[in-house]
């Protein structure tokens, strides 16, 4: 960790601290920092691990997987589906929103910055954390997968009653990680264009509050203004 300098809340520092000493993460702390050295990679440095700073361990609410950053200048911030401020919104995430308008008869925002539901208690995370500006899928297969597939067993294991969204085939496969007595998963196709659609009427939103209402718990504020 320290040879990379980044920083994760204390929580999950806490949980984790195995991981980061593994073998596996000493070589991808490696690679990173040789990719840092020749090529451009997002999202910056402080905040590869923002999904975790934002959404400490015991706030944990709702999941939400993604597979890979964005890979385009300014786009990628930490959380899963998001873009920085002022950045423009990708497709996959003007159908996220148009769904929320569907379900909730939520406003479609100007900004496509998801920090306001993970400060909620969101985890909005990608399977890799990490990827070279302009070529998608370069992080996958160095170890992100083996540290993030370790985040969900954990908080399968460690608490009760979170609700997994997995929207699309690759977050499909990461229902096997998480117990099935104990936590709630609602799957969906991917909210890509690419779908062509199938992901419209999840109404995984509505479905959420729901669960989170029925556990006792406040349900999300989906506005993001």
């Amino acid at each position: 960790m320290d040879s990379f300098n980044y920083t994760i809340h204390a929580s999950w520092n806490r949980l984790l601290k195995n991981q980061f000493s593994a073998p596996y993460f000493k070589t991808l702390t490696q690679f990173l920092i040789n990719e840092r050295k020749h090529f451009v990679v997002y999202p910056p440095k402080g905040l590869v691990f923002a999904a975790f700073n934002h959404t400490p361990f015991e706030n944990i609410k709702v999941v939400i997987i993604g597979q890979d950053p964005y890979h385009k200048k300014g786009q990628a911030n930490g959380l899963s589906f998001s873009v920085s401020p002022g950045i423009a919104k990708p497709a996959s995430l003007i159908n996220i929103f148009k769904e929320l308008k569907t379900d909730l008869d939520i406003p479609i925002p100007q900004s496509g910055n998801l920090e306001p539901w993970a400060d909620q208690g969101i985890l909005l995370l990608n399977a890799t954390l990490t990827v070279r500006e302009g070529e998608a899928g370069s992080h996958q297969g160095k170890g992100w997968e083996t540290f993030t597939d370790a985040v969900i067993k954990t908080i399968s294991e460690e608490k009760k009653g979170v609700v997994f969204l997995l929207w699309g085939r690759f977050a499909h496969t990461k229902e096997e990680l998480i117990d099935k007595n104990k936590h709630f998963i609602l799957k969906a196709a991917h909210p890509s264009p690419l779908a062509r659609g199938a992901f419209f009427g999840s109404k995984h939103f509505s479905k959420t509050n729901e669960i989170l209402k029925k556990e006792g718990l406040e349900p999300i504020d989906w506005r993001i203004e």
